[in-house]
This record gives C-alpha cells, sequence and structure tokens, in this order.
C-alpha cells in the first residue's frame, strides 16, 4: 500500500464550481480537481514559482509536484475542450 504525503495547501478557493455559460449545471459532467492540483496551478502559473520552489512550498518531490500539475492541466483541457464544468474537491 502507498502511503501518501500530506500536500501543503496555501489557500481555499472561493468557489468550487466552474461551468460554460448558458448551460444549467444538472445536464453537464463534470471533471474533479483536488485540492493539490488546484494549489498546483495557482503556484505555477499566478505566483510564477519554477517548478522546484512551487514543489518545497508543497512540500512535495518535484516529480510529484510535476505529476499533480500535469494531471490538473489535463483535467483543464478536457473541461474546456469537451464543455464539461470543473469541480474543485475541497
Amino acid at each position: 500500500m502507498i502511503e501518501r504525503k500530506n500536500r501543503k495547501i496555501g489557500f481555499l478557493p472561493r468557489s468550487v464550481y466552474f461551468k460554460p455559460a448558458g448551460v444549467p449545471l444538472r445536464n453537464l459532467d463534470s471533471v474533479a480537481l483536488t485540492l493539490a492540483e488546484s494549489e498546483a496551478l495557482r503556484l505555477k502559473y499566478l505566483l510564477k514559482l519554477p517548478q522546484t520552489k512551487a514543489a518545497r512550498r508543497m512540500r512535495v518531490s518535484q516529480s510529484t509536484f510535476h505529476r499533480t500539475l500535469r494531471s490538473a492541466q489535463t483535467k483543464l483541457a478536457e473541461a474546456i475542450v469537451r464543455g464539461r464544468a470543473i469541480r474543485i474537491e475541497l
């Protein structure tokens, strides 16, 4: 069994759902972003931290940070291209 390290999360989002305009949420499929994935996006793209510093801030290895960021990017791309809602799991 693999034990997951606790990731350090520096924020809690105000909104946990984002959806395409004009389509009721009940009619949409959604993709789920973990809190760690949303934190990786925040550190890398909003705070513009290098990957090594961002990984340290989350208290994970650089390779774990990279996998987390990649997973988040894939989920965002799916939501945008396929018109899905995005849900951040708290």
